[in-house]
C-alpha cells in the first residue's frame, strides 16, 4: 500500500474529564504529552492532521494541520468524520486515515509499519490493531468511503467506536507485543506517575 493513500490523523479533542485538564499539554519528561505519539507518525505520511477543540502547543511541522471538530461532544467517531470532510473539502488524494490518541506515549514507529504492512486493504473498509486479546479501538485506518454512512450514524446518535466499528464491519490485525504496553494511555494524574517511572526506567 502506497502511504501516499494515507492521511495521518491524531484525535486530540476529547475532555480529558479524569484528567482534570487537557491532558495532551501536561509536560511528561521534557515534552509535552501529545508530542510522542507526533514524533513516532510524522515521518510515516505527506501530512499529519490534529483534531482538537482546543488551542493547543505541539512541536510545529510544516506537515502538520491543526483543525477544529466540525462538531463538538461526538466523541472519537466525531474527530474521524471531522479528518475525513478535511480531506474532501481540501480535495486531498487520500483514499484512507490512519487515527492515533494523544495520550499513548509509548507508541512506536514499527508497531505503525507492521500494521500497514500486515493489512490486505481488499478485506474490509475498517481495520483496527489487536494485541494480547485487546483492540485498540482508535488505532484505526478507515477508509474516506465511510464518510456518508458515518456521519448519517452520528446524526441517528451513535456515538461508540466499538459498536459502530462492530455493526460496519471491522477486521482487527492481530499483533504480538513484548515487553512493555505501548498502547498504555494517560487519562489520570495518577496514570501520568506511572507513566514517568516507565519513562525512567526505559
Amino acid at each position: 500500500m502506497d502511504h501516499n493513500n494515507i492521511l495521518g490523523v491524531v484525535l486530540a479533542g476529547g475532555k480529558s474529564l479524569r484528567f482534570g485538564e487537557d491532558k495532551c499539554q501536561v509536560k511528561l519528561g521534557d515534552k509535552l504529552l501529545i508530542d510522542y505519539i507526533l514524533s513516532e507518525i510524522i515521518g510515516e505520511f505527506e501530512e499529519v492532521l490534529l483534531v482538537t477543540n482546543n488551542s493547543i502547543n505541539f512541536k510545529k511541522s510544516k506537515k502538520i494541520s491543526l483543525i477544529n471538530d466540525f462538531k463538538k461532544n461526538l466523541g472519537p467517531l466525531g474527530g474521524v468524520l471531522t479528518a475525513m470532510k478535511w480531506v474532501k473539502e481540501n480535495n486531498k488524494n487520500y483514499q484512507w486515515i490512519s487515527t492515533f490518541p494523544a495520550d499513548t506515549p509509548f507508541f512506536k514507529t514499527h508497531i505503525l509499519r507492521e500494521f500497514l504492512q500486515t493489512i490486505n486493504f481488499n478485506e474490509s473498509k475498517l481495520f483496527f490493531i489487536k494485541s494480547n486479546n485487546i483492540r485498540h479501538n482508535i488505532f484505526g485506518l478507515w477508509s474516506i468511503d465511510l464518510l456518508e454512512k458515518l456521519e448519517e450514524d452520528l446524526n441517528k446518535g451513535d456515538r461508540k467506536v466499538e459498536i459502530w466499528a462492530n455493526k460496519i464491519g471491522v477486521k482487527s490485525i492481530n499483533m504480538h507485543l513484548k515487553n512493555q504496553n505501548p498502547f498504555f494511555n494517560i487519562n489520570t494524574k495518577e496514570e501520568l506517575v506511572t507513566a514517568e517511572e516507565i519513562l525512567k526506567n526505559d
